[in-house]
């Protein structure tokens, strides 16, 4: 095993990652395109773990659910207005004939999910259709920022004391490759990071609460006196993980959403709490080639490449909007 060329998704073949960001009213959103053979997409399955989720063509993703195909993912700020941006991703891709054949039209299928960052900018920015356009335009293949932009632009960290004490999150990916040889078998991820939760690494707090002293606190013990936050009207589910693992791998809808549930693990390695009532975590698995793999390799492996995204979002991000980030501390 060892870490793919780029060590971002963009090693799975098929797969282009573009942003869209704005830095005024920090917000954007990221889309993830999916070229397979003969125009089609990728299989894709989705587990949503939060209790607060914002999302757009999910229930189609369900094992049991006719179509196949999905040709993007986008993940995007703006809470519930950002799913506006997925039009823009959809007008892209019909203008370059991408979609399901449907004799009368070509009809792109895009899912999307969304994270709360009304709060660390402007509430009146939000991405929208030409957003989503952008950022699908920017699309390529050899890489993308990482850290505080597109959907991560405007994401933080342990906000059980209010955004004020927040840390600054941001996007991640990483990759695994299995072999030396181009038709090996690959399993990447990319996360937003805009957790309730502090991000952890070797047992230790890196991104939480910032206490009056300017030390980085822990929510787990806050959570006893500052239980309040977890209530809809204090904490307005002012979070979510959103998370996109990818592989090289032949498995059916059916094994991409037990891969989607397992990535999950790689979350509760790194966050702690996740999954809360306030956090909106939802995680898409996508299957793009003919590479054969048991779907507990592709994911106990997805789950791996998913604790290093989130801990390699946290780590790049800048701060911004009074929000500190680990990249200047």
């Amino acid at each position: 095993m060892r870490s793919g060329p780029l060590d971002n998704l963009c090693d799975v073949p098929g797969i282009k990652v573009g942003h869209a960001t704005d830095p005024v009213g920090i917000t954007g959103c990221t889309a993830v395109l999916f070229e397979g053979p003969a125009g089609s997409g990728a299989t894709v399955g989705v587990d949503v773990r939060g209790s607060s989720p914002g999302t757009r063509e999910t229930a189609r993703l369900a094992p049991m659910a006719s179509v196949n195909d999905t040709h993007a993912v986008l993940l995007t700020g703006g809470s519930a207005f950002g799913l506006a941006a997925a039009d823009g991703v959809v007008k892209f891709l019909e203008e370059k004939g991408t979609g399901l054949d449907v004799g009368v039209a070509r009809i792109p299928l895009v899912s999307a999910a969304v994270i709360f960052d009304l709060m660390c900018g402007s509430p009146d920015a939000r991405p929208d259709a030409a957003m989503g356009y952008e950022a699908a335009g920017n699309a390529s293949s050899s890489g993308f920022d990482q850290g505080g932009v597109g959907a991560g632009t405007g994401a933080t960290v342990g906000k059980i004391l209010g955004p004020a004490h927040a840390m600054k999150g941001g996007v991640g990916s990483a990759s695994f490759v299995f072999g030396e040889d181009s038709g090996d078998l690959m399993v990447a991820a990319l996360a937003v990071v805009n957790a309730f939760g502090d991000v952890r690494e070797n047992g230790e707090t890196i991104a939480g609460p910032r206490l009056e002293d300017g030390t980085v606190g822990e929510t787990l013990r806050l959570l006893p006196r500052a239980a309040e936050r977890l209530t809809w009207g204090d904490n307005d589910g002012r979070n979510t993980t959103l998370a996109l693992v990818a592989t090289n791998a032949r498995l059916s809808k059916l094994q991409m959403t037990k891969v989607a549930q397992m990535a999950h693990d790689g979350l509760a390695r790194v966050i702690n709490p996740v999954h809360a009532t306030v956090d909106g975590d939802v995680v898409f698995a996508a299957a793009l080639g003919d590479v054969p793999a048991a779907t507990d390799v592709v994911g106990a492996w997805a789950a791996e490449a998913l604790t290093k995204s989130v801990l390699r979002a946290v780590r790049s991000a800048r701060s911004v909007g009074g929000v500190p980030g680990l990249r200047d501390t």
